[in-house]
């Protein structure tokens, strides 16, 4: 049975859960009251905020403004085609964002950009895999697991609003 290890942070955009591995980061999730998942009994939840110590510390320093890098690992878990895609996001600069387009093309398929859509759909590590950085083509915001209006507040946070974006 594999050990994972989680703690709540109360960040300035919403509240989240975060989930860790022995390899590394594994969830960063809006809390919706369903976190730790029960649903695989192949796994155990612990809390522990020892273990996610070093998470909370980098997320802390993000929202303070103070950080546009994370250092930690991370443990992707997710189909080979969700992993490129989550790979490509990690490559999108801090204060700049791309379209759904354009990861399709970053992943090797040009005309894949709603199966780039499903796949940010299942991210599971919001904020530190840049989900938020992804717009519509016409430049427009859309499409956030954690709500439009955190999608917003993360990119001022960011200053990645121009244009549209920051009508």
């Amino acid at each position: 049975m594999e050990t994972f290890y989680y703690s709540r942070l109360i960040s300035p955009v919403a509240p989240l859960e975060i989930g860790v591995s022995d390899k590394g980061l594994m969830a960063l999730e809006f809390d919706r009251g369903k976190f730790p998942p029960k649903s695989n009994t192949a796994v155990s939840w612990k809390e522990s905020s020892a273990h996610t110590e070093l998470y909370v510390r980098e997320l802390n320093e993000y929202f303070a403004g103070g950080r546009r890098k994370f250092t930690f690992p991370l443990d992707l878990r997710g189909t080979p085609f969700q992993v490129r895609c989550w790979r490509a996001l990690l490559e999108i600069p801090y204060g700049e964002t791309r379209t759904y387009a354009d990861i399709a093309r970053a992943v090797g398929c040009p005309n894949g950009y709603r199966a780039v859509g499903l796949a940010n759909n299942r991210n599971p590590i919001a904020i530190v895999v840049p989900c938020h950085r992804v717009i519509a083509s016409d430049g427009t915001l859309c499409g956030y697991g954690g709500g439009l209006d955190v999608k917003r507040k993360l990119l001022e946070l960011e200053g990645a609003l121009s244009g549209i974006l920051a009508a």
